[in-house]
């Protein structure tokens, strides 16, 4: 990572287009935007595209903008993402899930520095910064027929790949320190992470790389707030390959054996929606503390060591009513 951090120290300063390779979760559009605030055109906007999340048929209008009438439903014209970043960065995340097609109009605008919106026969110059990231192999996509070898070379110019979690763990303990802060800063209270519980993450494989270790910690700040997560409060599934000490061994047998533990929660085999998930934890949680306190908010807000308001703004957005229920027993 001291060498991520070199190369982009270097390329920042100038007009240069870079891409970014890496495995999903391993923060290329940080890298990005770290490119852009050590760049001249940091007062200049920062506009990310996930090339990947919109439709082939859509790109064109979202990235250069398109006349009144262009198109059934275009009723009034509309900025481009390229005419956002006038003067800045534009970023395109998953570049290597643009359609052919798409990728011939791209490839002009890096030519030539002009595009047209969709309905428009008056071109528009442009100067704009272009960062692209993949986490494809775009090499093998061009011996397949699914990249052009031309685009391919035109976003090459300075390439940064970011190494997987795995292949820098240890940076992990700056790294929880860097995500329990950020959780503190959007609302939710710190936990403590004892060097037993880091040692055993360490030897977890991250298939998700620092996007699933911050979904975890996220996760547990909901779970233990204001507590201490050791190893015998991690989901199984980062506990599993690790070699425990005895004492680690008793710790999780003696937590096992003491009951069901929201901590024991497996995800499904499909796909989970985190969010939604970690949402249904909270609400049950805060509906527990409201019961075992007869409904009285600033009381299970001490229960849960959090705010009285902080409680009555959640209760607010998930709609939980603070009268007492006594079919929770």
């Amino acid at each position: 990572m001291a060498n991520v951090r070199r190369m982009i120290g270097q390329v920042a300063g100038f007009t240069t287009n870079v891409l970014i390779t890496g495995e999903s979760g391993t923060g290329k559009e940080w890298a990005a935007r770290y490119i852009h605030a050590l760049s001249p055109r940091a007062e200049h906007p920062f506009v990310p595209v996930n090339c990947g999340a919109i439709p082939a048929d859509l790109l064109e209008s979202e990235l250069f903008g398109h006349e009144k009438g262009a198109f059934t439903g275009a009723i009034s014209a509309r900025v481009g993402r390229f005419e956002a970043a006038e003067g800045g960065t534009l970023f395109l995340d998953e570049i290597g899930d643009m359609s052919l097609s798409m990728q011939v109009k791209l490839l002009r605008v890096l030519q030539e520095r002009v595009y047209e919106r969709v309905g428009s026969n008056r071109s528009r110059s442009c100067d704009v910064r272009i960062v692209a990231a993949t986490h494809r192999n775009l090499e093998d996509a061009i011996v397949d027929g699914g990249f052009r070898e031309d685009l391919y070379y035109r976003l090459n110019v300075f390439p940064i790949e970011l190494p997987a979690l795995r292949q820098r763990i240890e940076d992990l303990p700056d790294l929880l320190d860097k995500i329990r802060q950020r959780c503190i800063d959007s609302g939710l209270q710190i936990i403590d992470i004892t060097p037993g519980a880091v040692r055993v993450l360490k030897h977890y494989q991250w298939p998700g790389n620092i996007r699933e270790l911050s979904n975890l910690v996220e996760r547990l700040c909901v779970l233990y707030p204001s507590g201490t997560v050791d190893i015998q409060n991690l989901p199984t599934r980062y506990t599993a390959g690790a070699p425990l000490r005895d004492s680690d061994r008793e710790g999780v047998a003696s937590t096992r054996a003491s009951g069901p533990q929201p901590q024991d929660f497996d995800l499904p085999s499909e796909s989970v929606p985190l969010k939604a998930y970690l949402e249904n934890i909270e609400v049950a949680l805060i509906r527990r503390a409201l019961h075992e306190c007869n409904g009285v908010i600033a009381h299970a807000a001490r229960h849960l060591h959090i705010r009285r308001t902080t409680l009555a703004e959640k209760m607010k957005r998930y709609c939980i009513n603070s009268s007492f229920n006594p079919e929770l027993d």
